[in-house]
């Protein structure tokens, strides 16, 4: 069985779900399956450069006090830490995440994985540029891809047109926010679902044909949205 999860590096939620996530499938008995990450930029027009601090950003797109979106990211920061992670929203090195996506593509053919939580790691964790090629090859060596491999996508477009399939097909099934799971092809979660949610969807998926969404906390182009 197939679980595809549409995901942007530089969304909160999306980490937090990659964990529930993992969460939910060792407590089933989940057989063989594999995992797709598909790509959904939040902010194409975001600079390779850091031009913002990540509350005063936060303040200014959801028009609040310095203080008020200093709370709200702690909040988030603190749902990621119950999850286990050591989460540092506030000091995010915000970027553009397009290269850490094709990266991705280049790992996944691999079958490396272990990628796409190094990448949220770098960026939620170690405050990393995700824009950095000297950030994204020294995690890419470190998954065990080939330096040489590495330098030709990072020095190249390739993967543009993969990723842009990604978008194009999220698109196509009306996905406006992420984290967004298709799990089995017969359930649509949007969100950073509860991780009994998760299972029962796995487990669903594995054993009827039904057809069902699940709404959750997402991140999209106009911002994240807190509450179910």
């Amino acid at each position: 069985m197939k679980i595809e999860i549409w995901s942007d590096y530089a969304c909160p939620f999306c980490y937090i779900g990659e964990k529930r996530l993992e969460k939910a499938l060792a407590e089933v008995d989940n057989g063989d399956i594999d995992i797709e990450f598909k790509s959904f930029e939040l902010d194409p027009t975001a600079s390779n450069e850091v031009v913002s601090n990540t509350i005063d950003r936060f303040a200014i797109k959801y028009g609040m006090s310095k203080e008020d979106a200093a709370h709200r990211i702690e909040q988030i920061s603190m749902m990621g830490r119950r999850e286990g992670i050591d989460f540092k929203y506030s000091s995010t090195r915000y970027t553009n995440t397009f290269d850490s996506l094709r990266l991705t593509k280049l790992a996944q053919e691999h079958g490396h994985n272990e990628i796409i939580t190094k990448l949220f790691d770098a960026y939620f964790t170690k405050n990393l540029e995700l824009s950095n090629h000297h950030v994204l090859k020294k995690i890419a060596v470190e998954c065990g891809l080939d330096e040489n491999e590495v330098d030709v996508l990072l020095n190249s477009d390739k993967y543009a047109a993969e990723v842009r399939n990604d978008e194009r097909e999220a698109a196509m099934l009306g996905i406006n926010g992420v984290p967004y799971f298709v799990i089995g092809g017969k359930y649509g979660l949007s969100g950073a679902q509860p991780v009994e949610v998760l299972k029962q969807a796995i487990t669903e998926a594995m054993t009827n044909e039904a057809d069902e969404t699940f709404n959750g906390m997402t991140c999209g182009p106009n911002g994240c949205h807190f509450e179910s």
